[in-house]
């Protein structure tokens, strides 16, 4: 009460031009804070995060950083000269072109114009075949049959084994192992995020997890990204979870993220606020046992 009485009787004294002028201040400075408030929503902002990795209006021509082995790999079997002994994260911009990207974002969107999630996050795996159809998954080779010959051609399908090839390479040096030891493995698949909520389990992408867990057969995985964070989408960033120093990756068209898929990178997906989030996941084992052929256009 002592200090809303002093206010009141400053104000008294003060002359009205000096009143208006502290209101407009208030008014002005309150509305900034809450333009903030709402453009830090909209964009998708998280209190964890603390260090960018890679912005979006870098183009990195490849940036590494080591991080030591978590022992995931140990209750696997090693396959000497491919298993993770090396660890770390990396990005790049220049083994895909933004052309490139654009023609594989393409080849996603048509297949998924077959079908869709009812939630916010669509598959199209188009090794096994598996589609987002509503709540569930459909084989879009099996319930599509020739069809697929007119929504695909056989450039599309060459293009996407070129770029897994680029990639593959891209992997394997970076943590300087052969990439004949590595082997395309499953889940590799296409993945369209938007902001309709949630309709089940498989729509729910933002929580953290260790791929080497969730799929043994994960020792690297890829990411390559077909939008743009803040053109195309808003919130819907990579973010790798450390304790009190998350990195984020934001995402751009054609650029390639990649990381070795234990525990030493665990990491989620920001929740996409608005806009469509287009990637393809390229995952890699050392186990020929574990691995999956490219598609093939028949």
């Amino acid at each position: 009460r002592c200090l809303c009485f002093v206010l009141s009787t400053k104000s008294v004294q003060a002359p009205r031009e000096v009143q208006t002028k502290w209101l407009r201040t208030a008014v002005l400075g309150a509305c900034a804070v809450l333009a903030g408030l709402l453009l830090w929503s909209r964009l998708g902002g998280d209190d964890g995060i603390t260090e960018v990795l890679a912005h979006r209006s870098e183009i990195l021509p490849g940036r590494f950083i080591e991080v030591p082995c978590s022992e995931d790999y140990d209750s696997h079997r090693r396959f000497e000269g491919c298993s993770p002994r090396k660890c770390g994260r990396g990005v790049t911009d220049t083994v895909i072109s933004r052309d490139e990207a654009q023609r594989i974002r393409s080849i996603a969107e048509k297949g998924l114009s077959l079908g869709g999630s009812d939630g916010g996050a669509s598959i199209l795996d188009l090794h096994s075949g598996a589609l987002s159809v509503g709540k569930h998954f459909v084989n879009l080779y099996r319930y599509f049959g020739d069809k697929i010959q007119t929504v695909f051609s056989e450039e599309d399908f060459q293009l996407y084994r070129d770029v897994r090839q680029r990639v593959q390479l891209t992997v394997a040096r970076a943590f300087g192992i052969s990439a004949a030891a590595l082997h395309l493995t499953k889940p590799t698949f296409f993945s369209r995020i938007n902001s309709t909520q949630a309709r089940t389990a498989h729509d729910e992408y933002w929580h953290a997890h260790v791929d080497k867990v969730t799929y043994g057969s994960f020792d690297y995985t890829s990411l390559l990204y077909l939008s743009d964070y803040l053109d195309d989408f808003g919130g819907g960033r990579f973010v790798f979870v450390e304790e009190g120093a998350n990195k984020t990756v934001e995402p751009r068209a054609g650029r390639v993220s990649f990381f070795t898929s234990g525990s030493e990178n665990l990491h989620r997906v920001e929740k996409v606020h608005w806009g469509t989030r287009y990637a393809v996941t390229i995952a890699f084992t050392c186990n020929p046992d574990h691995g999956i052929a490219d598609p093939a256009f028949t």
